[in-house]
């Protein structure tokens, strides 16, 4: 599941739990109403940090193990991909949110967490351990086409996309500094945190309209636009 809570102008959204903090649907549920409460309560200056209770994982991707446990592959399968429809909801919210996002890994993100990671604006991660991995490619497991969307508009280099995509490359926190896909490494999940916050107040202190910021997000990313059918707002600029 996840919490909720607001200090000041930043809203911390928690992953809980277990430590994989797998995306079940009901933690995609407990996702999407949370994401929902935070744009109704956006304001000027708003900020959005997301991360995850323990130091192992930000979030190990879908629940498998509750696919498999509906017993035939059929069955499973039907789970799965009922997981994956499910969760467009979520990189939609998160694409559309009125306000900067900064989502703070204290350890692992793969497949499905990797996706959570990446529909941030930024990713703050810790160097000692913890690495970003799209496991798909080694499990035998196709990408949604809104993953590969998700792909290619946060990742700009087409040799580190194939490598994550095609290869699994696992890659740590520095790595993804240097990659363009995380914008600091820390020592610690308490360090990566901290670090996300002075980020989060410096973004708030600009006291940006939201909806604004919003539709500028929306017009870097078109064809992710396109694929998770989010539709421009037309806002008529006050001069």
């Amino acid at each position: 599941m996840c919490t909720l809570e607001k200090r000041g102008n930043l809203f911390f959204l928690t992953l809980t739990g277990d430590s994989d903090h797998r995306l079940s649907p009901s933690v995609i549920s407990s996702l999407l109403t949370a994401l929902s409460q935070i744009k109704s309560q956006a304001s000027r200056g708003s900020a959005l940090i997301t991360t995850a209770e323990g130091s192992k994982f930000f979030s190990n991707g879908f629940d498998l193990a509750w696919a498999q446990s509906a017993g035939s592959s059929s069955a499973a399968a039907d789970r799965l991909y009922s997981m994956v429809d499910a969760f467009k909801p979520v990189v939609a919210a998160l694409i559309s949110l009125p306000m900067p996002t900064i989502a703070a890994l204290p350890g692992h993100a793969a497949a499905g967490g990797l996706m959570l990671a990446l529909c941030h604006d930024y990713i703050v991660m810790r160097k000692d351990r913890g690495v970003l991995y799209m496991s798909e490619v080694d499990i035998g497991l196709p990408l949604p086409d809104y993953f590969a969307a998700v792909m290619r508009a946060k990742i700009g280099s087409a040799a580190v996309r194939r490598d994550v995509m095609l290869v699994g490359r696992k890659i740590k926190g520095e790595e993804a500094v240097a990659m363009g896909i995380a914008e600091s490494a820390h020592d610690s999940a308490e360090s990566a945190v901290e670090a996300a916050v002075r980020l989060g107040e410096q973004l708030a202190r600009r006291k940006w309209n939201g909806e604004v910021f919003a539709e500028i997000r929306k017009s870097m990313f078109p064809e992710l636009c396109g694929v998770l059918g989010i539709a421009e707002i037309a806002i008529v600029p006050k001069l």
